[in-house]
């Protein structure tokens, strides 16, 4: 599942490549045809992202929501022009798997989680790039313009240069200014768009009211926003915590710790576009682990492999539907 930080690069995108521009839209899936005819025409005017949802303003007042869920995703094609505020995982300015430039070796995800193209659950887009600004060189296949429409796409949303198509979403909807309201305010903080200390007091005073296990609360959008499968384990893992407690139970210092380093771990896939999650790498194993998710991460995915830290089997079980890696050690 696409998490919080994957949206927060999505949103930066958009940013960079269609606020302030006319769109066509359209919906060669067909179910969103009506919502695609109503925004035909109009320019984006800002783009916001709040977790794991995002939501893209138009000309008077009207808001795309999309939620990618479990296995949505945006593809880009065409020109795009790179934020200068995402870095690589090896330095360069753009994001670690660029096709088509003249930089140095970029580091690759052959999961396809840190991809300039395709922002979301990971998967090989069939989509041609000319990339502008920060990048240099062209990686166009010799398709027509625009791209030939490949599986099922949602939504398509293009510029004169720029494509971006939306699969999988759990939800593309139009909204109101007052429905986006509400939608937020059911959202939980999320670092990067709330005040860092409003929402870690908003957070902690959440948590302590609740009898819910604490791995199971860290999931849940309502408590705080974007945390997902990956970064709740890790998360976990690195405070040390027992996910089954109570999160009433949980010291108060552990949860401030869980906020802060949230902050902390989101700042880098945000950055990298990779959930990183381990510290202090030298080189060689920080390249090896951006260019692959098992090298990347302490418990998760790691069931019946030893902890990195203590050497106990680290366990995998089904909390609240979802898969929860942690040790049993180093977390009792």
């Amino acid at each position: 599942m696409p998490e919080g930080h994957s949206v927060h690069r999505i949103a930066r995108q958009f940013d960079r490549n269609f606020v302030g521009r006319t769109v066509t839209a359209s919906s060669p899936q067909g179910r969103f045809a009506e919502g695609a005819h109503v925004l035909t025409g109009r320019a984006v005017t800002a783009v916001r992202a709040v977790g794991k949802q995002m939501f893209l303003e138009f000309d008077d007042d009207l808001w795309l929501r999309v939620h990618l869920g479990m296995y949505g995703a945006w593809d880009f094609a065409g020109e795009i022009v790179v934020d200068p505020t995402i870095a690589s995982a090896n330095g360069r300015m753009g994001q670690t798997n660029q096709r088509g430039t003249a930089l140095d070796v970029p580091i690759l995800d052959a999961a396809g989680e840190n991809s300039l193209t395709s922002i979301g659950a990971p998967r090989r887009a069939r989509v041609h790039v000319r990339m502008s600004e920060q990048t240099t060189g062209l990686a166009d296949d010799g398709d027509s313009w625009p791209p030939a429409v490949v599986g099922q796409v949602r939504l398509r949303l293009l510029t004169d240069v720029t494509c971006a198509d939306l699969r999988g979403p759990t939800a593309c909807e139009l909204q109101t200014p007052d429905e986006v309201a509400a939608t937020i305010a059911k959202l939980g903080p999320d670092p990067l768009v709330d005040d860092v200390s409003e929402g870690e007091e908003l957070f902690v005073a959440v948590v302590r009211r609740k009898p819910t296990p604490v791995g199971q609360l860290l999931m849940d959008q309502t408590v705080v926003s974007g945390i997902g499968n990956v970064y709740r384990a890790e998360l976990l893992f690195r405070a040390r915590q027992n996910p089954h407690t109570p999160g009433r139970n949980v010291p108060d210092e552990v949860l401030r710790h869980l906020w802060r380093d949230w902050f902390y771990l989101l700042a880098i896939g945000v950055e990298t576009g990779q959930m990183m999650t381990m510290d202090d790498l030298d080189p060689d194993a920080y390249r090896a682990a951006m260019a692959s998710r098992d090298d990347r991460h302490w418990v998760y995915h790691r069931a019946g492999l030893p902890c990195r830290v203590c050497g106990t089997t680290i366990v995998v079980e089904e909390m609240a539907a979802r898969k929860l890696y942690w040790c049993p050690y180093c977390q009792r």
